[in-house]
């Protein structure tokens, strides 16, 4: 008799796909080639998540807060009655300057879809409230919506762009919401998830935003749980179930609060072992020793490649092995981030420079001078 070999359950590891594009000039241009470029790795996803990130979308309400809203629950009325609680908190803490639907086709089919909205606001701050900056105080009451309202969820709260995200495959959610068509942006950002250990949902899906900082990741944050613990004493709380988000919080807190450099959150984020640490001239070995037992929960172990999304800039980091692929490319004022380098030469076959960032060391684009909107009114889609 022959003995049939058992065969044991292979963990799917080096899927989802992130891809990012930005103009150095800071000239706007539509999504049609950063969609091609997303759906050319179509196979590292699995249809259920995808979104982008889209920056200086806005020009005529650049001054205000974007808020893109879900309401999701079982049905119409759930959803429309998670809006009224929503808009109610949201009157009593924010100017509303002009909300309306997101638009989208409802005409394609894609999976439970919740009910999205957008509002462009102000903070109405009162009392003890006007202590607090314009930002810290937005991202504490999108931290409020998450955790106290049922079926109503802040995913995009910058100004001037916005994030749009769903279940399915990127390039169907694009084409729900009509991004081609409707938007032009300086800076894209997409991703294509294949859920490891978290549920397919539309909040689940990438990209993550708070104020203006948005995270597209391929891979596995372990220290989920370190990380969550560290953050939520500054007042974040996770509740969109998926690793990434903690990622997206880090990065606000150490960038725009305390205002560190990202060549210093790379190292807080993937520093290197202690055996490397102590080999280090004394200089640098104190700055990582100190980076180390100072920020020490805030350390993400596990694989990852993360594209991190600004108003002004887009960086791309993975861990300190490159455990996650990540290919970085320029063409003129064009600067490119990609799980892979087929997916630039498929929008852009001729390209000027085209290399592998070091693992744990950020690769930056920059606007090469401010973004100004002048003589040009843009309507709302």
């Amino acid at each position: 008799m022959v003995r049939k070999r058992r065969e044991l359950y292979n963990k799917e590891i080096c899927a989802c796909s992130i891809f990012g594009a930005m103009n150095r000039d800071g000239e706007r241009f539509t999504g049609e080639g950063v969609i091609k470029a997303i759906a050319n790795m179509h196979v590292r996803g699995n249809g259920l998540g995808g979104g982008f990130a889209i920056y200086g979308i806005y020009p005529n309400y650049q001054d205000y807060y974007a808020f893109h809203l879900m309401f999701t629950g079982k049905g119409k009325e759930a959803q429309r009655s998670a809006k009224r609680e929503f808009e109610t908190f949201l009157e009593c803490h924010f100017d509303i300057i002009h909300d309306e639907d997101i638009p989208h086709d409802d005409s394609l089919w894609v999976r439970d879809p919740p009910l999205t909205w957008r509002y462009f606001v102000l903070p109405n701050k009162k009392n003890e409230e006007t202590a607090f900056l314009d930002d810290d105080f937005v991202v504490s009451e999108v931290m409020e919506i998450n955790t106290k309202i049922d079926n109503a969820y802040v995913f995009s709260s910058g100004k001037d762009m916005g994030c749009f995200k769903g279940v399915g495959f990127p390039e169907e959610i694009a084409e729900y919401f009509m991004l081609d068509k409707l938007y032009r942006g300086h800076i894209w950002t997409a991703h294509g998830r294949f859920p490891t250990n978290t549920q397919a949902w539309w909040g689940g899906a990438h990209p993550f935003g708070l104020l203006n900082n948005t995270v597209v990741h391929n891979g596995e944050i372990s220290s989920y749980g370190t990380n969550r613990r560290y953050l939520e004493m500054y007042g974040y709380a996770c509740t969109l179930q998926t690793d990434t988000e903690v990622i997206c919080y880090a990065i606000d807190l150490l960038m725009r609060k305390q205002k560190l450099p990202i060549e210093i959150v790379s190292k807080i984020l993937a520093p290197q072992i202690w055996n490397a640490i102590d080999m280090m001239g004394e200089r640098e070995r104190k700055l990582m020793t100190t980076l180390r037992m100072v920020y020490g929960p805030l350390l993400m172990n596990g694989p990852f490649a993360i594209i991190i999304g600004q108003n002004d800039k887009m960086i791309g980091l993975t861990d300190r092995i490159r455990l996650r692929p990540l290919t970085a490319a320029t063409k003129g004022s064009l600067f490119y981030l990609s799980s892979e380098e087929a997916a630039i030469r498929h929008i852009s076959p001729e390209l000027d420079v085209v290399w592998t960032p070091n693992g744990g060391e950020p690769v930056v684009g920059e606007l090469r001078r401010s973004k100004k909107v002048e003589n040009e009114v843009v309507p709302i889609p």
